[in-house]
């Protein structure tokens, strides 16, 4: 079991003064201001209409951008208390609006705490067996893709808000956006008659702000900023447009009660692909960040303990009105520009917020839903990472078509399923490569007249030598085992060269054993040349090595072919 101890304590064990303490308080009001905005947009996005209006029946204070800051706050305090890096802040992200809209549509919201739950779960119990160094194992144009894909989905969610549509059904009344792509589309592109001129001139021009903030004075928080300009321009001008207490009322004054998630046999069998998809982009998103804190620190995080956190974080969330939570790059960074040292910084970004709902709540009612459609249009023009899916796209063919299935599937199907049949394709892609890699080949020659290889004798007759290439899997095992069907007779002693295979799978030793058997019943003698460890162990432990005998398990090729020779005297000589 893996040793999970957070970084806090360690940074206490070596000494945390006031210097320290100053620092810290400064980069976490400065990210807590970041995330506050961050926070309310991905509420909205990830909490369909018809779900935050059951949510608010429940209780008024339970609005989408609410959710969205109860997350930041519960999550991103647990995630710096408990986590294995200095610098990470946790909270909602954009990697989880598509596979939260989704679960929340299809089973309410009830569902969704149910799987955020279920995540947390798999979480601790991936960091508590050690599997926070195997994340790195996922293909890269598998994350690549889906996050790609996941960005032209929440860029397309936003239109509604960006341009101020007004979907309808045929009498007349407001119609929810579907959570499949292509049917989103369709009601946007039906609407597009209902666009609104003040919303749409609210939207581009903070889209058009937070692109100059963004390139020319890129250490201000451009969000919070926009934001709070287009709140003041909104009141102060009377500009007609939808506005968060337009929509959703007021900002809760405080957190709410927490409460148990509704758990039965039958939902949590049914949400088992939907929290292990949550689970994977979690550790995913969450490693990543801390990779990236410790390329710019000099320090090492501990993926284990940091996979627990985010477990016990999102079980936490789930109890609070939350929404599933991870480390967040963009604010990891800028809490690690703010000039924050240790887990500290983290905490003071949580209380952070948690002192905004308990004095400026009131204020997020002016923030225009236009506004924060043009955050979120930014978060995923950043996730979109096009230089690397351009880069990706003249990379081998097999890249390729890993890279655009998952993009495809996440775009027009659905998350879990483009995240495991990228995994499954690019696994089988990637054995194909292997087994491309792996073979079986004539080692020397024997009455043909050419010379064999230098470092092989030349074969006596009624001697034959292949060597095999790469590893003995089950991608390549056939090969060895149709060797023999290469000769029009079969010989008298049959060398197999293995000093290339460093390990070997029950495929593989099956392959070998048929190999035998086939040379049995032939009158074949077979020999075994140059075996590594690994491959001897698994033959010791099946018992081949009995079969073909420990004196044909020869250490190099010149002793397997003193030893052929031997046994080709003996066969034409009985005397």
């Amino acid at each position: 079991m893996a040793k999970i101890e957070p970084k806090l304590i360690l940074c206490f064990r070596e000494g945390y003064d006031l210097s320290r303490l100053r620092r810290d308080i400064v980069s976490g009001i400065t990210v807590g201001i970041i995330a506050l905005p961050l926070a309310m947009a991905f509420g909205i996005a990830s909490i369909p209409d018809t779900v935050a209006r059951e949510l608010q029946a429940i209780n008024p204070a339970l609005t989408a951008p609410a959710l969205g800051i109860f997350t930041a706050i519960v999550a991103g305090f647990l995630i710096s208390l408990l986590g294995g890096s200095r610098f990470q802040i946790g909270g909602p992200t954009g990697a989880f609006i598509v596979i939260v809209y989704q679960i929340a549509t299809r089973h309410g919201y009830s569902g969704l705490a149910t799987a955020t739950a279920m995540a947390g779960v798999i979480l601790v119990l991936m960091g508590l067996a050690g599997f926070g160094r195997f994340i790195k194992y996922i293909p890269y144009p598998v994350t690549t893709g889906f996050t790609t894909g996941i960005a032209v989905v929440i860029a397309a969610t936003q239109l509604k808000d960006l341009f101020g549509l007004c979907p309808m059904d045929a009498s007349g009344a407001s119609i929810p956006l579907p959570p499949e792509f292509i049917h989103k589309l369709q009601v946007l592109f039906g609407a597009w008659r209902s666009w609104d001129f003040p919303t749409v001139l609210v939207g581009f021009g903070s889209l058009l702000m937070l692109i100059l903030i963004r390139r020319f004075m890129p250490r201000l928080p451009g969000p919070i900023m926009v934001v709070g300009l287009a709140g003041i321009a909104v009141s102060i001008f009377g500009i007609s447009t939808d506005t968060i207490g337009d929509r959703f009322g007021e900002i809760p004054r405080s957190l709410p009660a927490p409460h148990l998630p509704a758990f039965s046999p039958a939902l949590v069998k049914e949400l088992i692909p939907e929290a292990t998809t949550i689970a994977i982009l979690c550790a995913l998103e969450s490693l990543l960040s801390a990779v990236v804190a410790d390329g710019m620190t000099g320090r090492r995080h501990r993926s284990d303990t940091e996979l627990v956190a985010q477990g016990i974080a999102n079980v936490a969330t789930s109890c609070f009105w939350g929404i599933p939570a991870t480390g967040a790059l963009a604010r990891t960074v800028a809490n690690i520009r703010a000039g924050a040292v240790s887990p500290v910084s983290g905490l003071v970004h949580a209380v952070t917020l948690l002192l905004f709902l308990l004095v400026a709540a009131p204020l997020a009612k002016a923030i225009p839903l236009a506004t924060l459609a043009a955050v979120l249009l930014m978060v995923a023009w950043n996730m979109s990472e096009i230089d690397h899916f351009r880069w990706i796209l003249r990379s081998p063919r097999s890249d390729i078509i890993v890279l655009l299935t998952t993009f495809g599937l996440t775009v027009l199907t659905d998350l879990t399923i483009a995240v495991m049949v990228g995994m499954v394709l690019a696994s089988f892609l990637f054995m194909k490569r292997m087994a491309d890699l792996s073979g079986v080949g004539t080692l020397g020659v024997t009455e043909n007249g050419e010379d064999p290889p230098p470092d092989i004798p030349t074969l006596p007759p009624g001697i034959e030598a292949y060597e095999v290439f790469g590893s003995l899997f089950f991608g390549s095992a056939d090969r060895v085992r149709d060797t023999l069907a290469d000769f029009e007779r079969p010989p008298i002693v049959f060398i197999l060269r293995m000093r290339s295979v460093l390990c070997i799978d029950s495929t593989g030793l099956h392959a070998l054993m048929e190999l035998y058997e086939k040379c049995n019943r032939s009158g074949t003698q077979l020999i075994l040349s140059g075996v590594h460890a690994q491959p001897l162990l698994a033959m010791i432990n099946s018992g081949l090595d009995k079969l073909i005998g420990i004196e044909n398990l020869c250490g190099s090729i010149d002793h397997a072919i003193k030893r052929a020779g031997s046994l080709t005297n003996a066969r034409q000589d009985p005397s």
